[in-house]
């Protein structure tokens, strides 16, 4: 086999936007086999960053399955930019306590805290023109609660 340079390559996230979903209380849907299933309506919220600015519409949800201390999220709701453009995102993910993980900062904005994995991976659909970077991108959503209601997710775009 000939000799071929290799490099080193690590991904690197970019600052988005973040959303923060206000939340009303969790509707429970049933029990399976170790499973207990919800749903949490999303009734409204806000989209700010250097990327994307808007509020999220009221009418979305998420559908939660909890096995054990993993709990699967399947969340999918409506954003308006703020020039008007509607786009939908599906935001799937895993919440679950674990011991060794640290706070997480973004400069001085605590992003996640200590003892929970809180993590989502959105996809964007859209066809507004300036938009449609987002349909074509891969973010990675580092979640976190803030009090009763409201769900806050620091979109990073993978570059």
């Amino acid at each position: 086999m000939p000799d071929s340079p290799t490099s080193s390559f690590t991904p690197a996230l970019d600052f988005a936007f973040e959303i923060r979903a206000r939340i009303a209380d969790s509707l429970h849907v049933g029990h399976g086999d170790g499973e207990v299933t919800e749903f949490t309506p999303i009734t409204g919220g806000s989209v700010e960053g250097p990327l994307l600015n808007g509020k999220v519409l009221p009418g979305g949800g998420d559908w939660s399955s909890t096995r054990g201390e993993v709990c699967e999220l399947d969340a999918r709701y409506l954003i308006e930019a703020d020039d008007g453009a509607v786009i939908d995102i599906v935001n799937r993910g895993f919440y679950r306590p674990k011991a060794d993980s640290p706070d997480q900062h973004d400069g001085d904005l605590k992003v996640s805290e200590a003892g929970h994995y809180y993590r989502t991976s959105p996809v964007f659909r859209t066809d507004a023109p300036a938009h449609r970077w987002l349909a074509g991108t891969v973010f990675v959503g580092l979640a976190r609660p803030e009090g009763e209601d409201v769900v806050a997710i620091r979109m990073y775009a993978v570059r």
